[in-house]
C-alpha cells in the first residue's frame, strides 16, 4: 500500500471522498479551498509516516523549504509597508518573531492546522501532534503547497489571515517579551502618563478562567488582551496597544531602548 492509499485509507473514506473531506476540513479551519488535493495532502504528512523505502520527497520537507522562504517574504513586505519608521534592525527582529517555531507553533495550535498533520503512530503517541518543530514545519509547507496551488497572492492572503491577524498574540508571548515594560517605556518617553489596565471579564471555574482586561492609555481605551491568567492578558492587552499607538504615530520612532521594536 503507497503513501496515498495509506493517507486515504487513514481518512476511513474512498478516494475522492477522502480528498474532498480532508480539502473541506482545512477550509474550515484555514480558510483556503486547495484546487489540487495533492498539495495538501503532501503540506501535511510529515516524514514520520513514510515507510521504509518511500522517497522522503513525498513528505512536506520540499515543501516547507519553499513556504520559508515565501513566509519570509510577505512577512518583510507587510512590515516594510506598515511600519514606516522602523529602522532595519527594528523590522528584523520583528520578522524574526513572527516566522520563529514558536510563533508558528501557536498558530498553528490555535488555528487547528496541528490536528490535520498525518504522523506515523509512534510519532503521534511520544506526542508529536503538540511538537513545535512538527507543527511549525507543517505550517510552512501549508504556506508553500497554497503558494503552487494557487499562487503568491493567494499564498499572501493565508499569511494575513492566519499569521499577521495574530500578530499581538504572538508577540504577547510570555517567553518572548514583557510588553507591559515596552509600553510603559514608549509612553514615558513621550512624558505620556503610564498605562492602567482594567479587567472587563473574568470567566470560568478556578482551576480554567479566562481574563478579558484593557489598557487604558491617553485617555482611551488603546488595547485589549485575553489570557488565562491576568498576566498573559494583561501582556496582550499591551501588545495591541503598542501596535495601535505606533499606528497612529507612524513618524515617532520608538524608544532605541525598547526590547521590542
Amino acid at each position: 500500500m503507497g503513501l496515498f492509499d495509506r493517507l486515504i485509507k487513514s481518512l476511513g473514506h474512498h478516494r475522492d471522498s477522502a480528498e474532498q473531506k480532508l480539502i473541506e476540513a482545512f477550509n474550515e479551519e484555514l480558510g483556503y479551498l486547495f484546487r489540487e488535493p495533492r498539495y495538501l495532502i503532501q503540506a501535511l504528512t510529515h516524514r514520520s509516516y513514510m515507510r521504509s523505502g518511500e522517497s522522503v520527497s513525498l513528505s512536506n520537507e520540499r515543501l516547507e523549504y519553499l513556504g520559508d522562504s515565501i513566509l519570509g517574504m510577505i512577512i518583510a513586505e507587510y512590515l516594510y509597508s506598515t511600519y514606516p519608521d522602523y529602522a532595519e534592525g527594528d523590522l528584523t527582529k520583528t520578522k524574526a518573531l513572527l516566522v520563529n517555531e514558536g510563533a508558528l507553533s501557536l498558530v498553528g495550535k490555535d488555528s487547528g492546522l496541528s490536528n490535520l498533520i498525518f504522523l506515523s503512530p509512534e510519532e503521534e503517541r511520544s506526542g508529536g501532534r503538540s511538537r513545535s518543530s512538527i507543527i511549525s514545519d507543517a505550517a510552512e509547507a501549508v504556506i508553500g503547497a497554497i503558494y503552487i496551488d494557487g499562487g503568491l497572492n493567494a499564498a499572501r492572503d493565508f499569511v494575513h489571515r492566519v499569521i499577521i491577524s495574530r500578530q499581538s498574540s504572538i508577540l504577547a508571548d510570555l517567553n518572548q517579551h514583557n510588553f507591559k515594560g515596552d509600553l510603559l517605556e514608549y509612553l514615558q518617553a513621550r512624558g505620556e502618563v503610564a498605562p492602567s489596565y482594567e479587567v472587563l471579564s473574568e470567566e470560568g471555574p478556578d482551576h480554567d478562567k479566562t481574563f478579558k482586561i484593557a489598557v487604558h492609555a491617553r485617555g482611551k481605551i488603546t488595547g485589549l488582551g485575553v489570557g488565562q491568567s491576568k498576566k498573559e492578558a494583561e501582556q496582550k492587552a499591551a501588545a495591541a496597544a503598542l501596535d495601535n499607538l505606533r499606528r497612529e504615530n507612524p513618524t515617532i520612532s520608538p524608544s532605541g531602548n525598547n526590547n521590542l521594536p
